[in-house]
């Protein structure tokens, strides 16, 4: 299931969000693939920080702005 898996590399944590802050919308830089350099935004859960490495499994869609209601 990696294999088809392209690496990206978290630059910054835009948002968070959820009763503890467990969901994050961050911005982040493809590091291989036909999308390589682009900074795309996505939303992940979990603990994450800049400078982490997501392998994403599909790069050419990018995640709305999240809303705190």
């Amino acid at each position: 299931m990696l294999d088809d898996a392209t690496p990206a590399e978290i630059i910054e944590v835009v948002n968070r969000t959820g009763m503890h802050g467990e969901a994050a919308q961050i911005k982040c830089r493809v590091l291989d693939g036909p999308n390589k350099g682009r900074i795309i935004t996505r939303n992940t859960v979990g603990p994450i920080r800049e400078g982490d490495i997501l392998m994403l499994l599909e790069t050419e869609r990018e995640a709305k702005k999240l809303s705190r209601r």
